[in-house]
Parts: C-alpha cells; sequence; structure tokens
C-alpha cells in the first residue's frame, strides 16, 4: 500500500519537477498540494503570484489545494498554522511532506525539526541533484515557467516575466544559481506534463520592494515564512504582477500588493 503524503507546493519550476517526480513514485500517494498565502492580500507567499493562479494550477494538476493562511506573516503564526494543518492531515493517515527543496541545508534542516515535532517526515526528491541536470530536465520534460520575482543582489526587472528556457539560464550572471535555489529568482509554472491542460497567463504591473521598507504585514516578503538562505544581501526585490487569461475580456480585479 502506497503512503499518503502531502506535496509543499509554492508553484514554481522546483515544486512542479519535484511533484512530477512523486507522481511517478509508486510509493506514494500524494492527496494535496499545500500553499501558504497571506489573507489580507491573496497573494502566494514569497513568489507574490496571485491565489488564483496557484487555484488555476491545482485544478491543472487535479489535486486539491489546501491553503495556509497567515496574516502578519511572522514565522511564529507560520508554524502555528501550517502545524495544525498538518496534524489535521495526520489524523487522515499522512505521515509525510515533501518539498523541492535541492541544497540548502539549513532550511531542510528547520523543516526537518518542525515535522519531527508532530510526528512527521519530510521528503526530498530533488536533493543534491546538479542545479543545472535540474533544470535540463525540467526543460525537456516540456516544462514551462516564468519569472515572477528575483532578487536585486543578483537581477534587475529585466528578469521578470521572462520563459525559463536556455535563452535565460545561458545569460545568468555566474553567480546565480540556475534553478535560483539562493532566493536569486522564483517562477511560476504553467505548462508540462503534470498538468492536464496549458495555464494562460500574461505579465501586468512590475513592482520594487525595498527590504527596510517591507513590514511582516507585507503581502510578497519573501522572508515572512522561512528562515533567510546565506546569500548576498538584497536592498530589495521586484515583483510582476501574473495575470490569468480571460477570455470574455472582462478586467481583472486588482490584487494589492501592499
Amino acid at each position: 500500500m502506497s503512503e499518503r503524503i502531502v506535496f509543499c507546493w509554492s508553484g514554481g519550476k522546483d515544486s512542479a519537477l519535484a511533484l512530477y517526480r512523486m507522481l511517478q513514485d509508486d510509493r506514494y500517494t500524494i492527496v494535496s498540494l499545500l500553499t501558504t498565502v497571506n489573507q489580507r492580500f491573496a497573494r502566494v507567499s514569497m513568489h507574490g503570484v496571485r491565489l488564483e493562479l496557484a487555484q488555476m494550477q491545482a485544478r491543472a494538476i487535479g489535486l486539491p489545494l489546501d491553503i495556509v493562511f497567515v496574516d502578519g506573516g511572522s514565522n511564529e503564526e507560520y508554524e502555528r498554522n501550517m502545524s495544525a494543518h498538518l496534524l489535521a492531515h495526520k489524523e487522515q493517515g499522512v505521515s509525510s511532506i515533501a518539498f523541492g527543496d535541492i541544497f540548502l541545508e539549513n532550511l531542510r534542516r528547520w523543516r526537518e525539526d518542525k515535522l519531527a515535532g508532530i510526528g512527521m517526515r519530510g521528503l526530498f526528491p530533488l536533493w543534491k541533484l546538479d542545479t543545472r541536470k535540474v533544470v535540463r530536465e525540467f526543460i525537456e520534460l516540456g516544462f514551462q515557467s516564468i519569472v515572477c520575482c528575483v532578487s536585486d543582489a543578483y537581477l534587475d526587472e529585466a528578469a521578470l516575466g521572462r520563459i525559463v528556457d536556455w535563452d535565460f539560464v545561458n545569460t545568468l550572471p555566474s553567480d546565480v544559481d540556475p534553478c535560483g535555489e539562493n532566493g536569486e529568482f522564483h517562477s511560476f509554472a504553467y505548462d508540462g506534463p503534470i498538468f492536464k491542460h496549458r495555464i494562460e497567463v500574461t505579465v501586468g504591473e512590475k513592482v520594487y520592494r525595498r527590504v527596510e521598507q517591507t513590514t511582516p504585514d507585507d503581502a510578497v516578503n519573501p522572508s515572512t515564512v522561512y528562515p533567510p538562505a546565506n546569500t548576498r544581501s538584497a536592498k530589495g526585490f521586484w515583483f510582476c504582477d501574473l495575470l490569468p487569461c480571460q477570455d470574455d475580456g472582462g478586467r481583472l480585479p486588482k490584487v494589492a500588493w501592499q
């Protein structure tokens, strides 16, 4: 009998590839995608992507989206709300949570410590893989994703809205990881073998948020959920508002950035 697990879903390329690998593994049955969303602004934490788009991803994948809402954005609030969700899953026979992390030792240790505290364990299908091989597998499998957030310590707004393909990867600065594993960039996956259909998106407003101006209530503060990685110091982050395309020409509602 396969093990029932929950997949921690960011909506980006590494999540998409890790989920693909887990779906191919007969040892596991994925019961839901778990994502963290700022309740005030209806945006996925860290990536700044609209909740509506995460819901579209889940429908296209064919798995329920389990949303952990946070309001103030502190780690304490995140841990409390996440534990409540995971304990509810544990009562339904879920024993493990899968993540798309690749090589951040501190982050993995932090996740495993928190899971151990509630009697669960973490699974890491991409762990310690060469990140250039990871992005090659992602591209060759036919996945597609678009850059939605960048750290100004490594990239600028010109990278926003770019498709993660070889043209993008080969033009990255030498100190930028091909998968953005140090937080250099985040992406939104919209097509590939895990999706029943392509998610059509367009690039909307681009905004810049300085780190020193970011408060715990910021909907897109990338430091409000997970401990920061050891990276070059960023003065701020660029985000682009990805918009779901509409066939009826109707106007999309404005979703706050701050």
